[in-house]
């Protein structure tokens, strides 16, 4: 396995220390990086890591939360109050644990599209283009409806195969639902 040399250290992916005093130095460059750097090198699709500077632990969840934060603060915020609202009350559930794998199969499967229809698009003159762009709300609906219903049944199976197992448990234990 070949490793990118980052600073000093022999960490295959690039590190970004964060001080005490809240900022980030990127030891790939060797500069101080802002917030909207980090976000860029997401964009980018730039593998690192964030770590505290003092005791090395892992800060790069907390720091992408921190960009949510504050894209989630603009005029186009992507997550609406009852959603935010639902997500948290699924902390503490016993559905916790597949919530995340199920978001993160739906997220993929919306970016697959997303380069699906950019990949149809290439090479459409200007009515062409105008006329593909008129058709994607209802191309989207559709498709985006297909997948929902399809993440309904896969959420719906997965309920009836918990409550199964479930039941499987406690009737092994002698007790009755």
């Amino acid at each position: 396995m070949q490793t990118k040399k980052v600073g000093d250290s022999k960490d295959p992916q690039r590190v970004i220390k964060k001080y005490p005093n809240r900022r980030l130095y990127d030891t790939d460059t060797s500069t101080y990086i802002t917030l909207s750097e980090v976000k860029q090198l997401v964009m980018d699709s730039e593998v690192f890591v964030v770590r505290d500077a003092k005791t090395g632990e892992d800060l790069t969840r907390s720091i992408l939360l921190q960009i949510i934060l504050e894209e989630e603060s603009n005029e186009t915020p992507m997550f609406t109050a009852p959603v935010l609202a639902s997500v948290i009350r699924f902390y503490g559930h016993a559905m916790q644990g597949f919530m995340g794998g199920y978001l993160e199969k739906n997220i993929l499967n919306l970016m697959e599209v997303q380069s699906k229809l950019g990949e149809q698009s290439k090479g459409l003159s200007p009515e062409m283009w105008n006329q593909f762009l008129a058709m994607q709300p209802t191309l989207l609906q559709t498709m985006m409806g297909t997948n929902l219903e399809q993440s309904k049944n896969m959420f719906t199976q997965m309920q009836e195969q918990m409550q199964k197992q479930t039941g499987q448990m406690l009737g092994a234990f002698g007790i009755k639902r």
